[in-house]
């Protein structure tokens, strides 16, 4: 998801509060049945699709709401509510034809003035979508309606009940992906507009429904019985939230799943261990890395960048402090991604090196350097390992300190752009499996995820060029070139690619996480508890 379907934000979240006290575990079961999953999870900060941004709400959301198509296993386009398309010989106008009776929870069919409602609301300024410019901004009239300009988006025309026009600026070969994120997700005016956080009752269209959210507790998933797709196996689906240490409810038989997290990497690993047979590791489209902020001294200056990036020995900081379980990263994009490069040159390890690019740069010495902090994601001064290992490192190897400064985790990705210090602490989770995602989404100078504010023009011109190029090999080769100028850029120090490590009871049939990180629980049944 954009998603920042970001995994530091999740994985430092998760760690923040297993250091608090159990609040939880006399929750128990709400049942034990052969129906019923039970897991443990931070929670949802929102269940609004406009709104959401983060890898915590989109596990939720993309079982609770649903758009026109989705994302198969394969991360194939393919039809939801709408049971197919037409796409004009310019490639500008896609025409959706809804299937008659789709229905919300609450049972009113959806009509194909939903959509155009939905859109239009995530794109009104009012909403403070942070993701709508990114996922319906090719649309034309949205960005009208974005800048307040406008109430409506020209470029959306209701036909019928069943039928919705829709015509974009420009052929862009992604377009179609992006309607797979939630804020692409039909909602229902009246649910909407009945109360403010009208998203503790939301009425979607999705494979279950919300049917109990007790914060910080418990939140439970009920099957939707009116689904006009394959109806789940699952009866429900219970989330005990933030319901003491995640291992020992698995140990116990509390919880079906469980990510595994480095304190017991070993131990899985071990064939010899029973929990060996149950674990399952999927690589994950995902980057983590350092952003440094380009509008902001001693970062304005491309060699401090390209200095503080050659400082920092990645191979050793993943292996003594998250135990090889994620791949070094010299690029953008990651491994499966269209466009990968693994001819790329990024900016290796070299402390003579940086040290020389400190020298030529504006500031020629360090002890020039203004202080620098870094924003990260994270409760009571408890940062990961890694980043105090790159701290170390920096300090080591060219002679600078860095102090930390911390954002509550549920506020931190909301407020980054705003918020951030000359450093910050970022991951990014594949939304669409296309480069544009990655390159555009993140470094484009107009880019509302661009965090780092920076800004290169001639990236600019590749990025917009193979944004609308329709050949395929020509497309991806404009992305690598694109990608090889990022990184010799450094706007940010690529640290690795992800994977996912997870526990998964031997009774739990058909519970995967896609290279995108999310689990698709109307494919989930349970076999022999």
């Amino acid at each position: 998801m954009k998603r920042i379907r970001q995994s530091v934000l999740l994985f430092s979240l998760i760690l923040a509060l297993l250091v608090l006290p159990s609040i939880g575990c006399q929750l128990g079961h709400p049942s034990s049945s052969q129906d019923v999953l039970n897991l443990w999870d931070i929670g949802p900060i929102t269940l609004d699709p406009a709104i959401s941004n983060d890898m915590a709400s989109h596990l939720y959301i993309m079982q609770i709401f649903s758009g026109l198509v989705r994302l198969n296993d394969k991360l194939q386009v393919v039809p939801d509510i709408a049971e197919k398309w037409q796409k004009s010989q310019d490639g500008k106008t896609y025409t959706f034809y809804l299937r008659p009776g789709v229905k919300f929870h609450e049972g009113r069919e959806v009509k194909a003035s939903d959509f155009k409602y939905s859109w239009e609301r995530a794109c009104d300024p009012d909403t403070g979508s942070q993701t709508a410019a990114t996922y319906l901004g090719d649309i034309i009239g949205a960005q009208d309606v974005l800048v307040g300009k406008a109430k409506e988006i020209s470029g959306i025309k209701v036909i019928d009940d069943y039928t919705v026009e829709v015509t974009i600026d420009a052929p862009k070969a992604y377009f179609l992906c992006k309607l797979t994120y939630p804020t692409a997700f039909v909602l229902e005016e009246a649910n909407v507009e009945a109360r403010k956080d009208w998203w503790h009752e939301p009425n979607g269209t999705g494979p279950f429904n919300l049917k109990e959210w007790k914060q910080g507790e418990l939140l439970i998933l009920e099957r939707n019985e009116l689904y006009h797709g394959e109806r789940a196996e699952l009866k429900q689906v219970a989330f005990h939230l933030l319901a003491g240490v995640p291992m020992a409810m698995y140990e116990k038989g509390e919880i079906d799943v469980v990510p595994v997290f480095r304190d017991y990497i070993d131990t899985v690993m071990d064939a010899a261990s029973p929990f060996h047979q149950e674990l399952v590791i999927t690589p994950e489209l995902s980057l983590s890395f350092i952003g440094f902020n380009a509008s902001k001294a001693p970062f304005d200056d491309a060699n401090i960048r390209r200095a503080f990036s050659s400082a920092v020995d990645k191979e050793r900081i993943i292996e003594s402090t998250l135990r090889d379980m994620v791949s070094k990263a010299d690029g953008i994009l990651p491994p499966g991604m269209p466009g990968y490069n693994e001819d790329l040159e990024g900016i290796g390890y070299d402390v003579d090196k940086a040290k020389e690019l400190v020298a030529t740069s504006e500031y020629g010495d360090v002890s020039n350097l203004p202080p620098i902090t870094i924003t990260v994601s994270g409760y009571g001064n408890n940062i990961p390992a890694y980043l105090g290992a790159v701290i170390q490192e920096w300090q080591e190897n060219l002679g600078v300190e860095a102090s930390v400064r911390q954002l509550e985790p549920e506020h931190f990705i909301y407020n980054l752009k705003e918020e951030k210090d000359e450093i910050f602490i970022l991951g990014w989770v594949a939304d669409y499996p296309d480069p544009h995602n990655f390159l555009h989404n993140l470094f484009h100078s107009e880019a509302e995820n661009n965090f780092f504010d920076y800004s290169n023009p001639e990236l600019d011109s590749l990025l917009d060029r193979a944004a609308v190029e329709q050949d395929d090999a020509i497309r991806l080769s404009i992305y690598q070139e694109a990608e090889q100028k990022i990184v010799d850029e450094a706007p940010c120090l690529p640290l690795w690619f992800g994977t996912n490590y997870i526990l998964v009871k031997p009774y739990v049939k058909g519970y995967v996480l896609n290279p995108l990180g999310i689990p698709d629980l109307s494919k989930v049944y349970m076999e022999n508890k």
